[in-house]
């Protein structure tokens, strides 16, 4: 017996020393005491742009930004990669799968989280909760609960433990969602109040954690009833919002009491690093800042090959489905450039129609540079769409004056009759110019729906994301309120066609008093995105 009480003292002293070897241990001990150094990559709105050429070679790409964010990882443990949502729809190869094939990506990256957007919804919620089974990380949303039994549809927050430090990170998506989206895709769901949502977060986890960061796709926009800012300053306790949604650029964060805000832009244009000091269980340092992909391609590190494989995998099974014919079309439309650009078009005003049929708005525009090509005689594949549009771009829906609706005809035809890829295509209105008059003033009548325009009235507008970011020099849309928004313009042509056809789509929309001669063809060099 004096001998196995011997043993059991040996291992006893031998499992303390351990444990004090630990504790002790170099790296370890300030992390023990919730004390060390915190990284956080950090990206947003994405909208599926994937590959270093998307956005015309301005995208950074998903293989070069995981094998940045897993070297970082490799030489600092303590990181975490956020993505604050507008994620898995946007670019034709994704959305022909209807997201599914970008989920393996993404997976593969190495996000350790994300949160919802409004887009993210456009496949329908059904088809997000399929994905977001599939997903290897948390998809984290507090303030969305089922509309019959106010259950969470995903998980409100998740507490990570990296070198000791306790992190909670909890999910919120703009309540904006429930009408940006098309009300069908969430049928069924509530979005609750951010902010009452937001508190209860903090309550929770405030007093497990030592870092509380809120991943949200909230945004910055004023004509918002919720934003990030107004989170951040009527909610004590946050140290971190990791944000999305309104495309906002902050090359250092933006700082609201003792919460820092972050986001990048959008399309993956730049990474967001954000590096937080704690001490003692406090953050006591939050320091932010932006790489370009200039910045990141100087660091020597080179795409990530396992991604790179699987994107050509999903490139090949894209093209396939591309062939799938999904509408069809009475007659051939042309879709010279020289014309998309200049003057109106019966493929202008057949796009503008399916715009504005689809967002139900008052007004549709589309810009000349946003159409690629014509349309086909007979059947129309999906790829054919593809073609006309190939940007991925995004519809919404405006509220603006008439003033503003002038100001942007005026626009258009500022450069008439030379080729201009902001030239406007439009639906609702019929439009009586004189170009030999300055430009500022060349406009002699608009009508919308056959009555004179209202400089003080509000419209609804409806055009590609594009142009309401103050795309092609559309600064006069840039900052107006968002009352609606929907899927790719290619998904809406299909179905326009399949629904209503090309009745109505004859010229006469744009009458000229005047002619002048036009100047030889020349490349248009401002492109739409």
């Amino acid at each position: 017996m004096p001998k196995l009480r011997r043993s059991y003292a040996a291992l006893c002293l031998g499992l303390c020393s351990f444990l004090l070897a630990l504790v002790w241990a170099p790296g370890l001990a300030g992390a023990a005491s919730g004390t060390g150094e915190l990284i956080i990559c950090h990206t947003n709105d994405m909208h599926s742009r994937i590959l270093p050429e998307d956005d015309w070679g301005r995208s950074i790409g998903l293989a070069e930004i995981a094998a940045v964010v897993k070297a970082v990882r490799a030489e600092h443990p303590a990181t975490l990669w956020l993505d604050a949502g507008d994620t898995v729809h946007g670019m034709p190869m994704i959305n022909v799968t209807k997201g599914e094939s970008i989920v393996p990506l993404l997976n593969e990256a190495g996000i350790d989280a994300m949160v919802p957007g409004n887009h993210d919804f456009n496949y329908g919620f059904d088809n997000l909760l399929k994905l977001s089974k599939e997903m290897e990380f948390p998809l984290l949303c507090a303030n969305l609960v089922r509309e019959q039994n106010g259950k969470q549809v995903f998980p409100g927050y998740k507490i990570f433990r990296l070198q000791g430090l306790k992190v909670g990170v909890f999910g919120l998506s703009t309540p904006e969602t429930a009408y940006t989206s098309n009300p069908d895709n969430v049928l069924g769901l509530k979005f609750t109040d951010p902010v009452a949502e937001a508190r209860e977060m903090v309550k929770k986890l405030r007093p497990r954690c030592d870092v509380v960061i809120g991943l949200m796709h909230m945004g910055l926009n004023e004509s918002s009833d919720f934003t990030s800012k107004r989170i951040a300053e009527e909610v004590e306790g946050i140290d971190l919002i990791v944000d999305g949604h309104s495309h906002t650029t902050l090359p250092e964060g933006l700082q609201v009491g003792k919460t820092m805000i972050v986001q990048t832009g959008w399309h993956d244009h730049t990474l967001g690093e954000v590096r937080l000091e704690v001490k003692n269980h406090k953050v006591i340092a939050v320091k932010a800042k932006l790489l370009s992909k200039e910045e990141l391609q100087q660091t020597g590190v080179k795409p990530d090959e396992k991604i790179q494989r699987a994107v050509a995998k999903a490139k090949e099974r894209s093209e396939a489905l591309f062939q799938q014919v999904v509408t069809y079309s009475d007659r051939k439309l042309s879709g010279e450039r020289t014309v998309l650009r200049r003057q109106e078009s019966e493929m202008g005003n057949l796009c503008a129609d399916a715009i504005r049929w689809q967002t139900g708005a008052e007004i549709a525009v589309e810009n000349g540079g946003g159409m690629r090509t014509g349309l086909p005689q007979g059947n129309v594949t999906r790829g054919d769409c593809l073609a006309i549009f190939p940007f991925g771009n995004t519809l919404r829906m405006a509220e603006v004056q008439g003033k503003v609706i002038r100001q942007m005809m005026e626009y258009s035809l500022s450069s008439y009759p030379s080729e201009f890829g902001g030239f406007l295509s439009f639906s609702g209105m019929t439009v009586t110019c004189d170009p030999t008059l300055p430009v500022g003033h060349r406009i002699k009548e608009i009508k919308v729906n056959g009555v004179p325009l209202d400089d003080a009235r509000i419209y609804t507008l409806a055009a590609i994301d594009f142009l309401f970011a103050g795309g092609d020099g559309y600064d006069m849309l840039k900052g107006a309120k968002i009352v609606g928004e929907s899927v790719t313009c290619e998904e809406v042509l299909a179905n326009y066609l399949n629904q209503v056809g090309m009745k109505g789509i004859e010229t006469g929309r744009l009458k000229m008093l005047k002619e002048i001669e036009a100047p030889p063809a020349e490349a248009d060099l401002a492109e739409a995105a």
